[in-house]
């Protein structure tokens, strides 16, 4: 008696829905966070009053908070939000290591310590920190790759782990160092280290905004590539994928993410690690749907931190980078205790 291939599923109209609509939701949830970050604060704003600031502004001191204040930190916390957890998810899918993400694999250490030498030795401030960002964080990302390297042997995600935590360390040491000894860059960089949207403004935005932009596009067409990477090189190369060409292209989007997202709100940790993990868990392995849930649930993360962080305590305020720590961090002992990472 001959044996029939088993007939492949076909997904249920559930099964095809939930992502676009689970996607949906997340964006609801992203406009909520939105309004929110535009009326609460230190002086709560009534809607009808933000939507009066957006539209029809008559200079009032309401207004000017909204247009001067609130607008430019919200818009700067969703492009930096969104760049982040985008970057964890490349960072994850080309490396297949789930602890892949900017901040333990030193790239968003590499763009801090540029920007502190330039602040230190030019005097860099506001947009000329975005030039050295984006080199800092390509130098730390190649050193890396190469620590992580064995000769011609690929490297592996333990290795990746081992020496972006040692070069972030290192560079965190350096910073460190130049801001004690150094007043001046204290003063200009003390909340920007932490990680911060306090103060910025929408020409620092404009400054970054394209470089958001292509790197959130090139990551989108990445994502077929990227599943074809997860089947294995070998494989991959039999189906066509350029191998160092997506490779480059990966390296090209979060260099441009990490780069721009540093530069405008200091190095943020745990955002790309996190992040990537929770859309995994709704969309599955499928990097064409992952990715745009990594940008619109790292934009919720980081909007609702930075408005968590303005109420927290009453007559101050704590900086985004220190709320997202104070929530990744649990996340991520939870993550290396899982069966899974246990078996890396």
């Amino acid at each position: 008696m001959a044996l029939r291939a088993p007939t492949p599923t076909r997904p249920t109209l559930s099964g095809r829905l939930i992502r676009p609509l689970g996607l949906l939701i997340a964006l609801g949830t992203l406009a909520m966070c939105v309004l929110l970050s535009l009326t609460v604060g230190s002086k709560p704003i009534p809607v009808t009053d933000v939507w009066a600031a957006l539209t029809a502004p008559n200079g009032t001191y309401d207004h000017e908070v909204i247009r001067t204040l609130r607008l430019p930190r919200t818009i700067i916390g969703v492009f930096v939000g969104a760049a982040l957890g985008m970057a964890g998810a490349l960072m994850q899918a080309l490396t297949r290591n789930p602890l892949a993400e900017p901040g333990i694999l030193g790239v968003n250490s590499g763009a801090a310590a540029a920007v502190v030498i330039a602040v230190f030795l030019f005097g860099a401030t506001g947009t000329g920190l975005v030039w050295p960002a984006f080199l800092g964080a390509a130098i730390a990302a190649v050193a890396v790759y190469a620590l992580g390297s064995r000769g011609r042997a690929a490297a592996t995600p333990v290795r990746l782990a081992l020496a972006g935590t040692a070069l972030a360390a290192l560079l965190q040491g350096l910073i460190h160092g130049v801001v004690v000894l150094n007043d001046f860059v204290f003063d200009r960089i003390r909340f920007w280290q932490v990680g911060s949207l306090t103060g910025r403004d929408l020409d620092l935005f404009w400054q970054v905004a394209p470089f958001l932009i292509v790197g959130i596009a090139l990551t989108l067409a990445l994502g077929p590539s990227l599943n074809t990477i997860a089947l294995g090189d070998d494989l991959a190369a039999t189906l066509g994928a350029r191998l160092p060409l997506v490779r480059a292209g990966t390296a090209v989007a979060v260099i441009l993410l990490c780069g721009a997202a540093t530069a405008a709100a200091g190095p943020i940790w745990f955002v790309g690690l996190i992040i990537p993990h929770v859309a995994r868990t709704i969309t599955g392995p499928d990097q064409r749907w992952m990715l745009p849930y990594a940008a619109v649930l790292g934009a919720i993360l980081l909007t609702a931190a930075d408005t968590i962080g303005r109420v927290i305590l009453p007559g101050s305020e704590l900086e985004v980078g220190i709320i997202t720590a104070l929530v990744g961090a649990p996340l991520f002992i939870a993550l290396v205790r899982s069966k899974r990472m246990a078996q890396l």
